[in-house]
């Protein structure tokens, strides 16, 4: 069972940049990059001596130069016909680039074919001039072409969303190299391309519900970090999803929880906050959305700290509620004195990032299987309150980066399926909306789960699944 309907899988729409119309101007800026990259050959007569005439008239080079300045300064700032409501400025933004990049690598390859067949054409008999015209002609087309590309790239490296920062870096010491830069542009294209389509698929999505009240459930949302996290401002621990929520009208509060200590100690600091969160609102309860240990620590506070009746609903993404095995035997592994290093040094960085008492040991410790096993019979489910749990699974390792790439390695020979921190034999409680599985060879990490990394995969919106967990605790008057 996946709680992800097809309404909520993106598919990359190509409607939206591939209309006949599009595909002319495509064809027209292409022609025209090719043309305009040679324009001092053009003002110069270069194609005059390929008939060995060395005098083509003055007005026809002049009005065919200026043609091409004109052409490659209006491709500069109009490379492509602007997508169609309700698309964004950034959305155009980035489709510029995304065709000025290809205008540049079309007009690349194919002045290369015919700047060689100018060559061979003058070879045997032309005059110096001739060759001279052929030389300046290629050297100031080369620049134009790094022209189109850098602002291609400028485009690209402002507004995705999707392009890693490593391949924009790359590109920014070494676009002026070809050789490097042909082995990266082709990968870009390719996220650049998915992002474009994904993004006018949501745009369209989202106007044709624009106003209405689809996430404005009864009580508000609760959202709960999970472990080694905190909820700072700067950086939304749940990445797009909480802006797109609010949109649609629900009210969203957070966990505000150390980043990491015991699941007690934890569950204490989140019922001080649905108490405090119930009496300043009046809202009566919340509905909690929590994430990885964060659903732990809501059980104990729901079942052993008295907010039962504070709490309308329960719904854990990705949560260990039966432990992780690996996490043990790391632990029984590793020598206590490195544990106890490791320990000492996140307790002083943490401190310092806002944590009161942070407790690295305690709240890696209430993760293992053991551990868990324990907790599990001391907090039954409470009367009154709905649980239910989703999950997510990994591909392979090369899923997503470290440590989440060797986590899944670790889990995998032991547990199985996992999303690189959690079994998802680990991840089912209460009523199991199901494991979101990979439609490709990426499949969807822990950290996936909550868009830590801002990323989209495959035709995987984790946006929208939250949107339709939300709306479907709405329907059900929660």
């Amino acid at each position: 069972m996946v709680i992800v309907d097809p309404a909520a899988r993106v598919v990359a729409d190509s409607t939206t940049r591939f209309t006949p119309w599009r595909l002319i101007r495509r064809l027209l800026t292409w022609l025209g990059a090719i043309f305009a990259v040679n324009v001092v050959g053009l003002f110069g007569g270069l194609f005059a001596y390929l008939g060995g005439v060395a005098n083509w008239a003055l007005p026809w080079r002049l009005l065919s130069g200026l043609a091409a300045i004109a052409i490659y300064g209006f491709i500069n700032i109009r490379p492509c016909a602007p997508a169609q409501a309700p698309a964004t400025k950034t959305t155009n933004r980035l489709l510029a680039g995304y065709e000025l990049l290809l205008a540049a690598g079309v007009a690349g390859l194919s002045n290369i074919a015919l700047w060689i067949w100018l060559g061979l054409s003058l070879h045997g008999h032309s005059g110096a001039g001739g060759w001279a015209l052929f030389i300046g002609n290629a050297v100031v087309g080369l620049i134009a072409l790094l022209g189109l590309a850098l602002g291609g790239f400028i485009r690209v490296a402002m507004h995705s969303t999707q392009v890693p920062l490593s391949r924009r870096l790359f590109l920014l010491f070494f676009w002026w190299f070809p050789p490097t830069t042909v082995l990266v542009i082709g990968p870009m294209m390719r996220i650049i391309d998915h992002e474009l389509g994904v993004t006018a698929l949501r745009e369209r999505r989202d106007a044709a519900r624009c106003g209405s009240a689809i996430c404005a459930t009864r009580y508000p949302l609760l959202m709960v970090h999970g472990v080694f996290f905190r909820d700072w401002s700067a950086f939304n621990y749940w990445g797009r999803i909480p802006d797109q929520l609010e949109a649609f009208g629900a009210r969203i509060h957070y966990g505000g929880q150390q980043s990491s200590a015991s699941v007690a100690q934890s569950a204490a600091e989140l019922a001080a906050t649905i108490r405090r969160i119930v009496a300043e609102t009046g809202c009566g309860k919340v509905n909690i959305i929590a994430h990885s240990k964060g659903g732990l620590d809501a059980r104990w506070a729901i079942s052993q700290l008295g907010v039962a009746d504070l709490v309308a609903s329960l719904t854990t993404i990705n949560t260990p509620h039966r432990g992780c095995n690996f996490a043990r035997q790391l632990l029984e592994k590793i020598p206590d004195k490195v544990v106890g290093q490791i320990s000492s040094s996140y307790d002083n960085l943490f401190s310092r990032l806002g944590d009161v008492a942070p407790d690295f040991l305690g709240g890696v410790v209430d993760l293992t299987d053991t551990e868990c096993a324990r907790l599990n019979q001391a907090m039954p489910d409470a009367a009154g309150v709905l649980y239910q749990s989703l999950g997510s699974m990994m591909a392979s390792r090369f899923a997503a980066p470290f440590p989440l790439n060797l986590g899944y390695s670790l889990i995998q020979p032991v547990d199985g399926d996992n999303d690189g921190l959690v079994a998802v034999s680990s991840m089912a409680w209460g009523n199991w909306l199901g494991v979101i599985r990979p439609s490709g060879k990426q499949g969807i990490s822990h950290a996936d789960m909550i868009d830590l990394l801002r990323r989209d995969i495959g035709d995987f919106d984790v946006v929208e699944t939250y949107v339709q967990l939300v709306d479907g605790l709405r329907r059900r008057g929660y």
